[in-house]
């Protein structure tokens, strides 16, 4: 059996969930990005009992079919761009299809509906995020960030940066408070 659940953007959170389930009897097989992988179903009041912890904890328990496919798209996107490195070996038209056996067009179609934004914009706006993270390391010069997050070239990533935020890269930098949004919050 497998449980979707929204929010889910990072390592923290995987074991945040592993540990909720764990507590209420529910030892899960797998626990990926919005997804849990069950060995067998669980009893009605363990799930009201799970969707309780998990709403506490900023969680949700999905049980739509177009949140599951949206929420799946989304957390495909997280992972690239934070996790993975952005190593993109193809498009990300093809990768979304691959990874989610479905038409591109039908998934483009639905997330743009669903979130009022396209899937190209919600990838472009992770990776600002992920360049706003890096930047504040200081530890990448921004060539080093432009290459690490597959741009083209530092021009590119200024211009789009700036499209985004309405700052340079350089500005940001030297911006006392910081100006990063959470990723589930995109």
């Amino acid at each position: 059996m497998k449980l979707y659940i929204k929010n889910m953007v990072c390592d923290r959170c995987k074991m945040v969930v592993k540990s909720e389930l764990e507590k209420i009897g529910i030892f899960p097989v797998s626990v990926e990005l919005g997804e849990v992988e069950l060995l067998e179903n669980f009893k009605e009041n363990q799930k009201q009992e799970l969707e309780i912890k998990l709403q506490s904890l900023g969680f949700e328990l999905l049980e739509d079919k177009t949140t599951i496919v949206i929420e799946k798209i989304k957390c495909l996107i997280i992972d690239l761009v934070h996790h993975q490195n952005n190593e993109l070996k193809t498009n990300l038209s093809h990768y979304l299809s691959e990874q989610l056996v479905q038409d591109y067009s039908a998934l483009s179609n639905l997330f743009s509906e669903v979130q009022g934004t396209t899937i190209e914009h919600y990838f472009i706006a992770q990776k600002i995020e992920k360049v706003k993270e890096l930047l504040m390391y200081k530890e990448l010069t921004l060539s080093e960030i432009a290459i690490k997050l597959n741009y083209s070239d530092v021009a590119h990533l200024s211009n789009q940066f700036k499209k985004i935020t309405g700052v340079t890269p350089t500005h940001f930098k030297q911006l006392k408070e910081n100006n990063r949004l959470q990723i589930d919050g995109l």
